[in-house]
């Protein structure tokens, strides 16, 4: 009884037909969920650069706008609402094929004071954004920061984009993650971008002023 266990046993040790099946079995779940998942981080990867441009494309736009321009001297230019709406609405195409819907933009003009403190002269975001406040100022943008020094006395533009990516495969991410990006620029022409929306009314020199 005993021995014919023993030679059953060796005989199970010795067998070698179907191990790659099994293998293969047992490494399939791992494989699958790799390749899944090398896929939704191309995907995500593309999306963050995509908020990226976004963000970098409607602060460009906006920093080339001339005040100081011969047409706009005489008549003393800023602005439109219709316009700056126009910035947002095109730098949002940049995110297809990926869907519009949980895109926020966020364009400022911040005043930098001399100690490097900020102060928000005029906010505008798309339908899904929230503008700042007018007056509030800038979190994460300390003293130390170089931008804050080369725009003290003057003012900068800051353009923010967010968006929340939703996985295609809820398989390997299940929850909604929150891609954000940042960008500061100089006013390319004169110390500020006047603007003339609604609520706002702002003249060139608003940089400038004490």
């Amino acid at each position: 009884m005993i021995r014919s266990l023993i030679l059953l046993l060796q005989k199970f040790r010795r067998e070698e037909r179907a191990v790659a099946a099994v293998e293969f079995a047992l490494i399939t779940p791992f494989l699958l969920t790799m390749y899944l998942g090398s896929i939704e981080a191309a995907a995500l990867f593309t999306a963050d650069k995509r908020v990226n441009s976004v963000s970098a494309t409607v602060g460009d736009l906006v920093s080339q706008w001339d005040a100081d321009e011969d047409t706009c001297k005489a008549v003393g230019c800023k602005l439109p609402t219709a316009e700056l709406t126009d910035y947002l609405a095109a730098s949002s195409l940049i995110m297809m094929p990926y869907s519009t819907t949980n895109l926020r933009i966020v364009i400022s003009l911040v005043k930098v004071k001399a100690n490097g403190d900020t102060q928000v002269l005029w906010s505008r975001a798309n339908a899904t954004g929230t503008p700042r406040g007018v007056g509030t100022s800038i979190p994460n943008f300390p003293s130390s920061f170089m931008m804050n020094q080369m725009a003290q006395k003057g003012c900068i533009i800051v353009s923010e984009a967010s968006y929340s990516y939703r996985p295609m495969l809820a398989q390997v991410f299940t929850t909604a993650l929150n891609l954000a990006h940042t960008n500061y620029l100089m006013p390319r022409y004169g110390s500020a971008v006047p603007i003339n929306l609604q609520d706002t009314t702002l003249a060139a020199t608003a940089c400038t002023a004490a």
